[in-house]
C-alpha cells in the first residue's frame, strides 16, 4: 500500500463514513437518534413510520457497506476478500433487519438496550471494524 492515490482514496472513503455520521440528522429519517441520546430506559418508544424508517435505515446500511467494501478492497487488493465481505454484509443485513423490525413493531421497554445494539450494527460501519483485523490476520497466516 505505497501508492499515494490509494491513501487519498482511503482517506476519502473514511471521510465519507464520518460525514454520514456527522450529518445523520439531516440525511436520514430516524426518530431513535434523539430517543437513544436521552434517558431512553425510562421513556416511551417514539412515534415512527415503519416503512420510512426501514428504507432510510437500509439506505444508510447500503452507503456504509459500499464505502466499507471500497476500504477493504484498497487495504487488501483482493477481490475474493471483497466478495466474501459482500456476502457477510448481505447475511448480516438480512439477520439484523429482521431483529430491527421485530423490535420496531413490538417495542418493549426491557428490550430497548438490545434494540439499541442491533440498530447500531445497521447504521454504523461496525462490521468494517471487525472485518479489517480479521482479514489482516488471515493474510498474515497465509
Amino acid at each position: 500500500m505505497r501508492s499515494p492515490i490509494r491513501y487519498i482514496l482511503l482517506l476519502v472513503l473514511f471521510g465519507l463514513l464520518v460525514l454520514i455520521r456527522v450529518f445523520e440528522n439531516e440525511l436520514f429519517y430516524d426518530p431513535y437518534l434523539m430517543f437513544f441520546k436521552s434517558d431512553y430506559l425510562h421513556m416511551d418508544f417514539p412515534r415512527r413510520e415503519i416503512l420510512k424508517l426501514t428504507l432510510y435505515t437500509s439506505l444508510r446500511f447500503v452507503l456504509n457497506t459500499l464505502m466499507s467494501l471500497g476500504i477493504i478492497y484498497l487495504f487488501f487488493k483482493d477481490k475474493s476478500i471483497v466478495k466474501f465481505s459482500a456476502l457477510v454484509y448481505i447475511i448480516a443485513y438480512v439477520i439484523l433487519l429482521a431483529f430491527f423490525l421485530y423490535f420496531v413493531i413490538h417495542p418493549r421497554q426491557e428490550d430497548y438496550y438490545l434494540f439499541f445494539n442491533f440498530r447500531r450494527f445497521l447504521i454504523q460501519p461496525i462490521l468494517l471494524l471487525l472485518l479489517i483485523p480479521a482479514f489482516y490476520y488471515y493474510k498474515l497466516k497465509q
